[in-house]
């Protein structure tokens, strides 16, 4: 058993690290259905259970203190790439039709979490309001929700095996969808021509090289930017269940990462490598704590992730049917976000490769709006 503090911090870097490498080095097709985050939540919560980290304060502070900072920083660096000037240019029917997909989701979440309630554990509203963050915007918001809710390990563990899995199976019906693009535009009706100024668009940035200046600015820069926003939200008062010390500096790095992003200072490079690095300190924390003993609840979560999607499909549809929308704007609005960044361009690809930015422009409004939702949702769930 690891009872050092410090020795505990290590190893869940060293694992870090280890999969981090391993992921984007072999070429594994594991990788593929197991991501490297997910894999690094099962082995740390796998070493918990069998008693390899001691439950101790004191051994759980170090590793406690990093992830307090390295939350906030995260996502201060996760949204130097949301340009909202880029968002607008959207359109009103694409940015409508982001927001009824992120909306039915929402609405599918609380709805079902009403039909299980009484069979769920009594707290299970803040995994669930976590694993909502992921869909309307990416595993950075999940953990945000989770943090500020402080949902315990066990239930949070459920939420993101349901979030892989359920993913998974979303992203290949998506993928597949372009198969029957045509059949469903003539069955809306749709007229695709207002896509027609969005093909082509070049939302490549120039490559900048990495360098010891770009990775201080990012990585002290982003820990400066993290701490004064926790002291700031220490200071601020708590309102209601969820809006907290730790939700008031979600807010203060949202907002300041908007803001860096409309500079010249969101061209640094190395934002989106550091972030990344931070967020599987945030999830070895998490995981670390969780314990796979009590995993017989986990189906019927699958069963509540997969209904979710059903609603979630079924709200989709009748809006489609009423405005006329295209199977190409639900299927990467959909994407973006359940998958995030990194599925939403590549659902966009499968059915026209100009219009990819669209699907890049989608991921990164959830990325902002993702938390927000997460957070709406379990307040509304808290009160059931």
């Amino acid at each position: 058993m690891i009872t050092d503090g410090l020795l505990m911090l290590g190893v869940l870097l060293g694992l870090s690290c280890l999969l981090i490498v391993l992921e984007r080095t072999t070429g594994w097709k594991f990788f593929t259905f197991v991501p490297g985050m997910v894999l690094m939540y099962l082995l740390c919560a796998t070493l918990n259970s069998l008693g390899m980290f001691g439950d101790a304060e004191e051994t759980r502070a170090p590793i406690a203190a990093v992830k307090d900072v390295a939350l906030p920083a995260m996502i201060f660096l996760f949204l130097f790439s949301c340009d909202v000037r880029k968002i607008i240019k959207l359109g009103p029917k694409l940015l409508l039709t982001m927001f009824v997909a992120a909306a039915s989701l929402a609405v599918g979440m609380v709805a079902v979490y009403a039909v299980f309630q009484s069979a769920l554990h009594e707290e299970s509203w803040k995994a669930l309001g976590a694993l909502l963050a992921s869909w309307t915007g990416g595993s950075a918001n999940m953990v945000a929700v989770q943090d500020i809710l402080q949902a315990p390990e066990n239930i949070f563990g459920y939420a993101l095996i349901t979030d892989t899995i359920v993913y998974s199976v979303w992203l290949m019906a998506m993928f597949s969808s372009a198969a029957v693009s045509d059949r469903f535009n003539r069955f809306t009706k749709a007229n695709t021509s207002y896509l027609d100024s969005h093909a082509g668009a070049d939302l490549a940035e120039e490559k900048r090289e990495i360098t010891v200046t770009s990775l201080a600015i990012v990585a002290f820069g982003s820990i400066f930017v993290s701490t004064v926003a926790i002291w700031i939200g220490g200071q601020l008062p708590e309102l209601g269940d969820v809006v907290n010390g730790t939700a008031w500096t979600i807010l203060i790095v949202s907002l300041l990462g908007l803001i860096v992003a409309h500079t010249p200072l969101g061209k640094v490079a190395g934002s989106m490598e550091v972030g990344t690095l931070m967020l599987f300190i945030v999830i070895g924390q998490i995981a670390s704590g969780s314990d796979f003993s009590a995993l017989t609840q986990a189906p019927l979560y699958l069963l509540i992730g997969f209904l979710v999607l059903l609603v979630h499909a079924v709200i989709m549809v009748i809006y489609a049917k009423l405005t006329r929308t295209e199977l190409f704007s639900l299927a990467v609005a959909s994407t973006a976000n359940i998958g995030g960044i990194a599925s939403a361009p590549v659902v966009a690809s499968a059915f026209n490769r100009q219009l990819v930015p669209v699907g890049v422009l989608f991921a990164l409004i959830g990325s902002f709006a993702g938390t927000w939702i997460g957070l709406g949702a379990a307040q509304l769930m808290s009160m059931l």
